[in-house]
């Protein structure tokens, strides 16, 4: 028996503050490849975990192949734990609303500086314009591209 082939994305280590489809969706490919994924959850959890009904299986579906950790982002202690994940990480994956990250010092530009070599991934429903500060869920957008007939 031959040992299995290392994935496409081993040594690749990724910070994912994303919640919902979107976000975790992208985490969890690059888990699925190989990425070492850290997914960085409010300290309630990531509200997927207590969906019920038909999003019951959202999380454990969108974020297999993910180590997880509690963190207030909000909080400076928190915010720092935030930042050393990103010094040393290749990939950071972000999908909230447009100025969230900025507020707390974690957007593209903060951290491009702390980790230059950094691919900073930023997830978004509506690009800017008139609506780059809605929530872009799937219906959502379905609803106001029009379905074919």
């Amino acid at each position: 028996m031959t040992a299995a082939a290392p994935l496409p994305l081993a040594g690749t280590r990724v910070v994912e503050l994303t919640h919902m489809v979107m976000g975790p969706t992208c985490g969890m490919i690059l888990g699925d490849l190989g990425a070492d994924v850290i997914k960085v959850e409010p300290v309630g959890g990531d509200a997927t975990r207590r969906l019920l009904g038909s999003g019951a299986g959202f999380f454990p579906m969108f974020n297999r192949n993910k180590r997880s950790l509690a963190v207030d982002s909000k909080d400076p202690r928190g915010r720092e734990i935030v930042l050393k994940l990103a010094a040393g990480a290749d990939v950071f994956s972000e999908n909230f609303k447009a100025g969230t990250l900025a507020a707390l010092g974690l957007d593209y530009a903060s951290l491009a500086k702390l980790n230059p070599r950094l691919v900073y991934v930023s997830h978004k429903g509506f690009l800017p314009g008139p609506y780059e500060h809605r929530t872009a869920l799937d219906e959502v957008v379905q609803m106001m591209g029009g379905s074919p007939t």
